[in-house]
């Protein structure tokens, strides 16, 4: 029979992500809105966006934070242009956004990379990654479910950088910062945030590459991060380098304020694991869905991605049914992954809402799904 009972947020979607319970854009402290971001408030609100991110996220002494333009993407192709070059690159991609990385590394920038690939659910060899080059990988494969387990396998004498694309990681998993060099994210992720903006976050071992390395290609105005060989630290100050919106600068704010209302980093990944357990204890009852993820270790507790004993057009109507009663909106999988679910568990995800999502995933799949 149809459920009865939906989930008081429906709202599942990978990015951007659910505002976190209780939201009200009313409630956002908007007296920036109309002013210069480079005005004495506008510079004051993006700097703390800096100031609180470093706080929260309990960051080592010495590492930056900055506010760039392009969301997750714009910050880590940032880091890859001005960054890249001076040593060899190793790349792990196991789903679309690090197959992406490996395509601008090598296309684009025309290095030589040693790649090292997996298919979906899977991790690529992590003991054969060379840490005498610059390494690039995704912690989170937010299109495929699986994650890197921890950061054991990253040495702390490396010689390269290791560049972290983090965006849904951040805030929702534990993370060895000193492990890491750069580390990139955005706000419509684990934060439920607004879109367009990225933060970039620098290591001192990756501002000394900045001012010690100058790469052979032309850098767009939007990457530069130096002048005169030495790093521009207003970006890390709230001098942003083209104009935010202070809008969205306001709802990380309110984010950002949440985290810390609710116990810190560490609720929040309290609340993304217990999420996760939801959704574990289903698929252990019911042999017609699975993680795409094969082992435990690397699933993650954020962009869950789940494969159903369906044809892909069954896949879509379900997926179709479920938005048209209310009850689940944008939990198809990514379009470069293969066909299933993809359900968000992020802090912002109510526990009880993906307790009640649960019968209606099992009714749909039988709606769609002849006995």
């Amino acid at each position: 029979m149809q459920p009865q009972v939906k989930p008081r947020n429906p709202h599942f979607s990978s990015g951007p992500c659910s505002k976190r319970p209780g939201y009200d854009v009313n409630s956002l402290d908007i007296s920036t809105l109309g002013r210069s971001h480079r005005s004495t408030i506008g510079k004051a609100a993006l700097q703390r966006a800096c100031e609180d991110t470093a706080e929260l996220l309990g960051l080592p002494a010495g590492y930056r934070v900055g506010v760039v333009p392009g969301s997750d993407t714009g910050a880590v192709e940032m880091a890859m242009w001005s960054l890249l070059g001076a040593r060899g690159v190793d790349i792990l991609q196991w789903e679309s956004f690090g197959k992406g990385w490996l395509s601008d590394a090598t296309k684009e920038l025309k290095l030589q990379v040693n790649a090292h690939e997996a298919d979906y659910g899977v991790l690529p060899d992590l003991a054969k990654v060379n840490f005498d080059n610059d390494v690039i990988f995704t912690w989170n494969g937010t299109t495929s479910g699986v994650k890197v387990p921890n950061g054991d396998w990253i040495p702390d004498d490396r010689a390269g950088l290791t560049i972290c694309d983090a965006t849904s990681s951040v805030f929702a998993m534990e993370m060895p910062w000193e492990k890491l060099d750069v580390i990139t994210y955005s706000w419509q992720k684990v934060l439920g945030g607004e879109g367009a903006h990225g933060m970039l976050i620098l290591s001192p071992r990756a501002v000394e590459r900045l001012e010690s390395w100058k790469p052979a290609w032309p850098m767009p105005k939007l990457f530069r991060m130096t002048s005169n060989g030495k790093l521009n630290e207003g970006i890390f100050k709230g001098d942003t380098i083209n104009t935010p919106s202070m809008l969205a600068v306001a709802d990380y704010l309110d984010a950002l304020d949440w985290v810390r209302a609710i116990g810190g980093v560490a609720e929040t990944i309290k609340r993304s694991n217990a999420n996760l357990a939801v959704l574990a204890g289903f698929v252990a009852a019911h042999d017609w869905i699975d993680f795409l993820a094969q082992t435990p270790e690397t699933l993650s507790n954020t962009s869950v991605c789940l494969t159903l004993k369906a044809t892909p057009d069954q896949v879509k109507a379900m997926i179709k049914l479920l938005d048209k009663e209310g009850v689940a909106y944008d939990i198809g999988s990514y379009r470069d992954a293969p066909p299933g679910l993809r359900i968000w568990c992020g802090a912002t995800v109510g526990e009880q809402d993906l307790k009640d999502l649960l019968p209606w995933l099992e009714w749909a799949y039988k709606e769609v799904v002849p006995a």
